[in-house]
């Protein structure tokens, strides 16, 4: 909203200063800082008011050392993650913008099935809270939602060489004449395109690009079924990064600290995918219009540090369900729309190995309890952040050491954009 005002004062009024929202880089600084001050001002008041509502944590106990210690911690803090989105995500960013409005519906969607599932675990007094099928029916409907948005909405676009989209048989929504720059070479007319397309990123392909059609092609199947294959992988990828996020909030700090490595990663890859300079340096697609992702991005960091203000150990707040589906949806959705899904399994590797480790927990139990009768596990438990705790080591130094690989895998992503 910010943006619009200002934009108005300054082209009917010459406001000083006003222009100033017209920078990505402004807005992104403006939504960080507002979104870490409202988690951590507004984050005191929501833990007070989640105390006097008697909404706390039920602990079963695992025999985890400090386990009993968090009986009673406030959950469902993920309402703070929320308001420090979506107030900032309404003040800094461009409202009329698909990117936004795609990330504002998936934000919500993902929190209100997560609020839902907290309200019956804490006020039904039903411990297995929402069903799972209704879980699914939420995270598959989302999945609908974001693949719909990819392949027909005409805001989503890449662009490329005219004449390439032409061969290719891709649906061009606009073809203009630009000079072209890069850092390799001098600028140079050509005649592009803005395009309909299901290419992503991926690193050690030809031009770092795959196209969902061609893989259809490929195995003989005609693309019009193109619609329904890449729903199926879409679905398939918010699903498991919002089931994956929620394993991994079970230790102080785990969750938001990692979220918040990955949630800046993003904000460097929209940055890089939404510059025509550096993206064809680095021979990725670029992006039209998703420069608002880095406000978003921005704001996501912002978020996930205020609230591991009050989550780092000892935690004051849990943020539940309705923070971790909110910030498995986010991930998901952001990776999708900058068309670096691709790349998830590297950069939420975290998230990847905790969902793992649960997988093979339950699969070699039941496979050994079928074939000797007597269930064997892998992990001293599951998910992997308590195998470290049955291992004797304090939940603290476990959190740290997850979010160094965190970094380590960050790292990793942005330099595979260049590996081709």
């Amino acid at each position: 909203m910010l943006y619009y005002l200002f934009e108005y004062l300054e082209k009917h009024y010459n406001l000083p200063g006003a222009g100033l929202f017209q920078y990505i880089s402004f807005r992104a600084g403006a939504g960080v800082i507002t979104s870490l001050i409202i988690a951590i001002l507004f984050g005191n008041k929501i833990i007070s008011s989640l105390k006097r509502m008697q909404i706390g944590e039920t602990v079963r106990d695992l025999g985890l050392d400090g386990q009993k210690a968090k009986e009673g911690t406030p959950t469902m803090g993920g309402l703070i993650i929320i308001l420090a989105i979506v107030v900032p995500t309404l003040l800094f960013t461009r409202l009329d913008n698909i990117y936004i409005i795609t990330m504002l519906a998936a934000t919500i969607w993902m929190a209100a099935i997560g609020f839902i599932d907290d309200y019956i675990k804490v006020f039904k007094k039903n411990k297995e809270g929402l069903k799972a099928k209704f879980k699914v029916i939420g995270q598959v409907g989302l999945g609908i939602i974001i693949g719909s948005i990819m392949l027909f909405n005409n805001g989503i676009l890449v662009r490329m060489p005219k004449a390439e989209a032409v061969s290719k048989g891709y649906k061009i929504v606009r073809s203009f004449k630009t000079n072209i720059a890069s850092i390799n070479k001098n600028a140079e007319v050509k005649e592009m395109a803005y395009v309909k397309t299901s290419l992503t990123n991926i690193p050690f392909m030809s031009r770092n690009q795959l196209d969902y059609a061609s893989i259809l092609e490929s195995i003989g199947i005609d693309k019009k079924w193109l619609f329904i294959f890449f729903i199926i992988i879409i679905i398939f990828i918010v699903t498991a990064v919002t089931n994956a996020a929620n394993l991994t909030d079970g230790i102080d700090g785990l969750a938001s600290g990692t979220a918040a490595i990955i949630g800046a990663t993003l904000g460097i890859l929209a940055y890089v995918s939404s510059n025509t300079v550096i993206a064809d340096y680095l021979n990725i697609l670029y992006l039209p219009f998703s420069e608002e992702l880095v406000v978003f991005s921005a704001i996501f960091l912002g978020a996930t540090i205020g609230f591991l203000w009050y989550n780092s150990y000892p935690a004051k707040v849990f943020m539940g369900d309705t923070g971790s589906l909110a910030i498995g949806g986010i991930i998901a959705t952001m990776a999708i729309l900058l068309r670096k899904e691709l790349l998830i399994p590297i950069l939420s590797g975290v998230f990847l190995a905790e969902s793992l480790s649960v997988i093979i927990q339950v699969l070699y139990f039941k496979y050994t309890k079928k074939k000797t009768g007597v269930g064997k596990r892998v992990f001293l438990m599951s998910p992997l952040h308590h195998h470290f705790q049955k291992k004797g080591i304090h939940e603290a130094t476990i959190v740290v050491r997850f979010w160094i690989v965190g970094v380590f895998l960050a790292v990793i992503t942005i330099i595979t954009l260049k590996v081709r």
